[in-house]
Order: structure tokens, then sequence, then C-alpha cells
């Protein structure tokens, strides 16, 4: 802070400035006039000089301090929470949000701009080992029995601190499957929509109720597992094409009246011992017919996936496998309907961006994507004539571009061809933003 001098000069033309401009807006004052005036005056200059004298003590006090009281906001915390300072607020609100075009090729008809998201999010810190975290999302722009959106909860837990390495976390939370589930915010990924594999065969954003132990370790492991709510497969609409798109998506519970009479058990494992490096796993297995029918039926997702960020360069892979058990079963009564309940489904693509321009806070990275996928690689056998033919494996390119307008705003552009579907080729443009 620089040193403040009063001077009587200062004071002195201070005053002389207030009175000349007093007087001109008063060309003929009256001498109550002036008496008010100058004990105007003399009050602004008391308050002045009683500014003057707290910034001086402010000084002393601060120059008196012992230096060595200064290391004591950086006290030893656990490895898992974040460090608090004498600054940083209780409450914390954080959101984000994405606006998406796409304007399909061949089905212009079909064009269609979309508030697909929006979201707030609320942390509060009660004490340095105990926090609160929320999200709340509205989808589609409106949320109302005549309209598509809906407003839901993504996530509300309280997360405790057991120590330097282990930590709790008990409510509804994200499940650490793949890359995208737990950082889905539009700017941590590339493309204007979220990837088909970790849409359709790991449903995004995927949460569950429960508990959840999180350790992190000096070597760059983090580790996670725990016990939760799991799937419904009484919720499966044979009669509609939602299971095609998405399996686990279509009879998810979101901890809405969840069905609970089985529990599912999960677990995940990520090394980040190179900068830059990311190695790691995550699998989710449980019973999921929830005591509704005979037959017990178990759904086991599980993933493997490589992040590296060396330099400019970001590239990735994933790889995942879904199957659920028994579906022989499940399936013979809906025979005829347009989709049965796969036994097996997969997915796995490569993406490699690269940061091309850099210039003060804007950055242009453009991508490009490989991605194949399939909802029903395999049904369990009903007899001949019964067995549903496995789906064709849908191959999806994508090349495009994220320019960060600044840290936490991204416009996005790119183009999909897709293999199979070659009606759903589009181009999309995309504004997000988080923060």
């Amino acid at each position: 802070m620089p040193r403040i001098r009063p001077t009587r000069s200062v004071v002195a033309c201070t005053l002389a400035t207030a009175m000349a401009s007093a007087f001109a807006q008063a060309p003929t004052p009256t001498e109550a006039e002036l008496a008010r005036k100058l004990d105007q005056l003399a009050a602004e200059l008391a308050a002045v000089k009683a500014q003057l004298a707290a910034l001086q003590q402010q000084r002393a006090a601060q120059a008196q301090a012992p230096a060595a009281s200064a290391p004591a906001a950086t006290a030893a915390v656990p490895a898992a929470t974040e460090p608090e300072t004498p600054t940083a607020p209780a409450t914390v609100f954080s959101g984000y949000a994405e606006l998406n075009y796409n304007r399909p090729t061949k089905q212009t008809e079909n064009t269609q701009a979309d508030l697909r998201r929006f979201v707030l999010g609320l942390s509060h810190r009660f004490s340095p080992t105990t926090k609160m975290v929320g999200e709340l999302e509205v989808e589609h722009g409106v949320s109302s029995a005549s309209d598509p959106g809906e407003v839901a909860l993504e996530q509300a837990y309280i997360e405790h601190q057991l120590g330097r390495t282990w930590g709790v976390r008990g409510g509804l939370f994200l499940i650490p499957i793949g890359l995208l589930n737990e950082s889905h915010e539009p700017t941590a990924y590339y493309g204007v929509e979220r990837n088909f594999v970790e849409t359709a065969i790991i449903p995004t954003t995927w949460r569950e109720g429960g508990v959840q132990l999180i350790g992190q370790y000096g070597n760059g492991i983090t580790l996670q597992t725990g016990l939760s709510t799991g799937f419904d497969l009484s919720k499966w609409d044979a009669t509609s094409t939602e299971g095609q798109e998405s399996p686990l998506g279509s009879i998810h519970q979101e901890m809405a009246l969840a069905k609970a009479h089985d529990l599912s058990v999960f677990g995940a494992l990520n090394w980040r011992g190179i900068p830059g490096l990311l190695l790691g796993g995550g699998v989710f297995a449980g019973n999921a017919t929830q005591g509704q029918t005979p037959t017990s039926s178990r759904v086991t997702l599980w993933d493997a996936h490589a992040r590296w960020t060396p330099g400019r360069w970001d590239l990735s892979a994933l790889y995942t496998r879904g199957t659920i058990s028994n579906t022989a079963a499940l399936n013979a009564p809906l025979v005829g309907n347009p989709s049965l309940i796969p036994s097996a489904f997969d997915g796995y693509y490569v993406q490699g961006a690269y940061k091309v321009w850099m210039q003060q806070d804007y950055a242009l990275a453009p991508f490009v994507r490989w991605e194949r996928f399939n909802t029903g690689k395999s049904y369990a056998d009903l007899g001949p004539g019964l067995t549903p033919s496995p789906l064709p494996t849908e191959t999806v390119w994508t090349a495009g571009a994220n320019f960060q307008v600044t840290p936490g705003v991204v416009v996005k552009a790119d183009y999909q061809w897709f293999s199979v579907n070659k009606d759903a080729n589009r181009f999309n443009l995309g504004l997000g933003w988080a923060f």
C-alpha cells in the first residue's frame, strides 16, 4: 500500500477548491448559506482526516505484527481437503450451461436449437473437514407438464474428511465411471454434444444415492469405492426405442423414489503419477430386478480409459462394456415388441485435439474423434425365430473446434458423420460456460 502523508498544503488546497466550487454554485450567497456550506466543508474535512488516521494506524499495526505469524493460514490440512484461507467464503455458488444448434444435412426440417441444460451449484463448508455439495439442473429451457424440459438434482451430498488420505461422501453423487461422468461441463470436453459412448453406453449424468469412500495418495492414485442404489429393470419399455438409444439410461433411477431392494457396489482407480497423464478404470455391479420378478438379473458395467496432455496436445481413449444377466426369462413375455433387453452392449473411442493458437485468454483447439458403439450387441437365446438379431454397430466421426473466449466460456462448432444412420449427419454449433 503506498504511504499517504497528509500535509497542511494538501488540506488547504482541498479546502480552497471546495470553497471555490461552493461559491461558484451560488453567485450571491446569503450569510446563512455561507455558514451552512462552511459547516459541511468542515465535516467533510474531518472525515478525510479520520480516514487518513485510520490508514496510518493500520500500517503501523501491520509493521508491528511478528513475522512468525505469517504461516498460520497455511496449517496442515487433510490431503483430499481444499485448503482454507482466512478470506475464503464458506458458501460458494457455481454453475454451467450450454446452448446447442443442430442442423442435419439431409433432413433439414429436423433442425433445432436448444438450451440443453442450465445448472446452478452450491457448496457450503461447515468446517475445514465437512462440506455440502448440491447441483440443480433445468433441461431444455422450460419444464412443465406440456413441455419437454425437466428439473432435477444432479448432486446433493455431504463430504467429510476422515484424515489426510480418506474422505467419505453420503447422499446423491455422480458415479466415477469413464472420463465424462464426473467432469461433464461444456468447457471440459470437445465437441458440441457429449460423445455417444459416454452417453449411450455410460449414461450421463449418471448419479446414485449411497455412501462413497475416496482415497487420495501421494503417489498419484485416487481410489473410489462405495455402496449405492442401482438400476430398475421393471422400468424397461419394450414398446419404445428408448432402450436401444441407451440401455442403462432407460432404467436408471436418479434417486427419485428409487427402488432399493437390491443395492449395487462400485469402484474406480485412477493414476496421475506422471504430469499430464491419466490412466484408470471403474466397475459398477448390482442386481436390477429390485424384487419385482422371480428372476434375479445383474447389471455390470466397466470401463478403462486414458488421457495424455503433453504440451498443446490433448489425447484420450476409452473402452466400456455392459452386460445384463438372465435376460431370456425377462424377454420371454416381451417377444413381439421392438425393443427387448440386450445381454451385452459396448463402445469405444479415440480422440485428439491440439491448441493451434493462443493469445491472452483466447485459445483455438481443433479436434477429431472416432467412436464405435452398439447398444444391442447380443441378446439371450429365446429359440429359433424369437431371438432378436444384434443391432448394427454405429460408427461416428466428429471433427470440429473449441474456441475459448476466456477461461470458463467456450464456443464450439463441429460436423458429425454416421456410418449406419446416414440421415443423422449434422452440423452443430454450441455456446457453453462454467464457473
